[in-house]
Order: structure tokens, then C-alpha cells, then sequence
């Protein structure tokens, strides 16, 4: 294995270095050689090396070109695509679908990452990723728990979301200062229930977290009008953080309609 090389501040990296954990992670995936598979960040390809021997090829993007090369030099072009790129930029439409998209994300962009994987859900088969404990958290979060709020509620609307292990600091070099999770996210098939106006939902979700203590009459003053939670059954002195997703989207389709 190439020496690890200096991790990048501005990058947010940090290697994962520890064996027992890579092949778990491994083993999460599952990857099979039909797979059309995508690794974003994959760094000094610790994750690549297993995953490559399963499949026909694979796919992936890294920003850093110091890495990117030096995963160009290791691998076959015919079996690793290197796309040097920011993930928050390309254009994963590019590779076929249904896409499976794996990898450490960079803990300083995985918010972003992960809405982008929320507009292309239709396009994915799954997302296996390892983000931090504390994002992994928020992300499986049930209603009226500390941890729920508009990730939770904008990455189920779209995926079934399940925690699969959790990864200590000392599996990275350097270590980060908080403990990492991997999470699995599977797309919702294609009769889950939207809502009518997506847009609206998004605004509706947002505002309803703005100001976490105050009732859902004032959080959505101006957007929601007090006929539609009667109409969709909701009361309105309720707080967002109690409010499922149906009911979430229960609310906008009732304000969409008034």
C-alpha cells in the first residue's frame, strides 16, 4: 500500500486506516460486479482496493489531484475511472443508472452531499456512506427526539434511512475529534407519497426548524394559513420536531390547496 500522505485541512480529510473497519464497511456494500458503482472522495483508495476486485469497473470522483493521481498510477484505467472533481459539482446523471454511491464523505461538505444525492434519488439504487456520528444521527432521527430536524425530515421523505455501524476516531489518521457512523440510504420506491408541492414542502420544513421552540402557528406564519391545519388534521400549537413526514407533507398539500 502507497505511504499515507499529509492530510489536507481544507479538504476536511481524514484516512481511514483501520482494516477490521474498511472491511465491514465493505461487507455493508456489498458490492456485486453488475454493480454501476460510484466512490466520492476516495482519498488513498483504502475503500477502492477491496471494492475494485468485485466489480467491472468503478467509478470515482476525488477533489484532491495529488490523490487523483496517485490512484490513476495504482489502478487501471479500464477498472477505476478517476474523476478529478468536486462531488457537489459533478454530474453523477453522467454515469448509468441505478447508481450506487459509496464513501467516506468529507465531514466539512456531507450536508451538501447528501442533498445532492436527494435530487438524484430517482437515479440511485443506494448510498452507503461514513459521515459523522452526529450527522448519521440526525439523519435516521424519529420524530420528537433531539436529533430530529430538517435533515431527518427532507432525506426520509426521499430515502428508507438505517445506521450500520459506528466507526471510532482511532480507525482515522489523523483522528477527528468526533466518533463517525456509516449509514444506508435506499431510495423510497416510486409510489411513496409526495407532496403535491414540493417546493412548498421544502419552505414548510424549513421554517418549522427555524425557531425549534415556537409552536407551528407562528414558525409558519405567512406561509401556512390556520384553515389548512384543520384540514390536514394537525394542531397548531404543536412544535415542528413532533410532526412525522406524512404529516409534514399532510400540512403542505392542505396549504398548497388553501
Amino acid at each position: 500500500m502507497p505511504a499515507l500522505p499529509r492530510a489536507k485541512k481544507r479538504f476536511g480529510q481524514h484516512f481511514l486506516t483501520d482494516r477490521h473497519y474498511v472491511e465491514r464497511i465493505v461487507q455493508a456494500i456489498a458490492p456485486a460486479r453488475g454493480d454501476s458503482m460510484v466512490e466520492i472522495g476516495p482519498g488513498t483508495g483504502i475503500l477502492t482496493r477491496p471494492l475494485v476486485p468485485h466489480l467491472a469497473h468503478l467509478h470515482a470522483v476525488e477533489i484532491d489531484r495529488d490523490l487523483a493521481a496517485g490512484l490513476r498510477r495504482e489502478f487501471p484505467p479500464g477498472k477505476l475511472i478517476v474523476h478529478e472533481a468536486d462531488a457537489l459539482e459533478f454530474d453523477f446523471d453522467s454515469l448509468a443508472a441505478p447508481l450506487r454511491v459509496v464513501g467516506n464523505l468529507p465531514y466539512n461538505v456531507s450536508t451538501p452531499i447528501l442533498f445532492r444525492m436527494s435530487a438524484i434519488a430517482d437515479r440511485l439504487r443506494d448510498c452507503v456512506f461514513m459521515l459523522q456520528k452526529e450527522v448519521v444521527d440526525r439523519m435516521v432521527a424519529a420524530p420528537a427526539t433531539p436529533d430530529y430536524g430538517r435533515l431527518s425530515v427532507m432525506l426520509q421523505y426521499r430515502f428508507a434511512m438505517a445506521l450500520v455501524l459506528r466507526v471510532p476516531p482511532g480507525a482515522f489518521t489523523p483522528p477527528p475529534k468526533v466518533d463517525s457512523a456509516v449509514v444506508r440510504m435506499a431510495p423510497l420506491g416510486a409510489d411513496r407519497t409526495r407532496a403535491r408541492d414540493e417546493a412548498l414542502f421544502a419552505r414548510i420544513v424549513a421554517a418549522a426548524f427555524e425557531q425549534r421552540r415556537k409552536m407551528m402557528r407562528g414558525a409558519l406564519r405567512g406561509i401556512v394559513k390556520p384553515p389548512a391545519f384543520e384540514a390536514a388534521g394537525i394542531d397548531s400549537t404543536r412544535r415542528g420536531e413532533t410532526l412525522s413526514v406524512a404529516e409534514f407533507i399532510a400540512l403542505a398539500d392542505a396549504a398548497a390547496a388553501a
